[in-house]
């Protein structure tokens, strides 16, 4: 397994690279979890579940690839991705009454999985030689539109989109790798300040609520 993303981290030390795949295989359990709570929040079948589970665990990282054109896609190569997020869906249905007790747990899982879904996709783009705005946006692509897609699919606004700071720490740990890359950060540093910065940065959004500006506007016909 641990050949799976070998290709995306060429540049990165042994050591680095395992801490980097222990977390992304805990993200996509947790993403697969949460969006198997989102499939039962609309009481969705057991299949809806199985499908909302696989689009927020492996759908960002499928959307880069299409986008940047960076083929085969992972899960199609290892299907041990697709049975790991299945099984952590149907599994999330059967323990679902007792998850509120994991609430916490669930929101540093996350954060630290998208940290690790920003950093893996900007490391894709850097291998295909794209520009800087784009190595940024395939990053933030991978680490939020799992979670897009979970909600359009469940019906309901994108939460990346009206709650908490969460597409903001995308972009500013994406923002931050690629600065002290090009400062010639040693890039075990580098990726330990991304991790610590981005995590303390999303709990502190969450802690405190810190938003965006929002936009309201309501047509008015005279």
């Amino acid at each position: 397994m641990l050949d799976t993303l070998a290709h995306v981290f060429q540049p990165l030390a042994t050591k680095q690279f395992d801490l980097l795949l222990v977390i992304y295989l805990i993200a996509i359990t947790a993403e697969a979890m949460s969006g198997a709570l989102a499939a039962g929040r609309r009481s969705m079948d057991v299949f809806g579940v199985v499908v909302i589970a696989f689009v927020t665990a492996l759908g960002g990282g499928t959307i880069r690839d299409v986008v940047l054109g960076h083929y085969p896609i992972g899960w199609t190569q290892h299907p041990e991705y697709v049975y790991l997020v299945v099984l952590a869906g149907l599994f999330t249905t059967l323990i679902a009454r007792h998850m509120h007790h994991m609430k916490r747990l669930f929101l540093v899982l996350d954060a630290l999985g998208l940290i690790a879904f920003s950093l893996i996709g900007c490391n894709v783009a850097l291998q295909l030689n794209y520009p800087v705005v784009v190595v940024i946006m395939a990053g933030m692509l991978t680490g939020i539109c799992g979670g897009i897609l979970r909600d359009v699919l469940c019906n309901q606004v994108p939460i990346v989109f009206r709650r908490e700071l969460y597409a903001s720490v995308s972009l500013v740990v994406c923002a931050l790798f690629l600065a002290l890359r090009a400062a010639g950060v040693d890039t075990d540093l580098n990726m330990l300040v991304c991790f610590v910065l981005g995590f303390v940065f999303r709990m502190l959004a969450l802690r405190f609520g810190w938003k965006l500006p929002t936009f309201h506007y309501q047509e008015r016909w005279d």
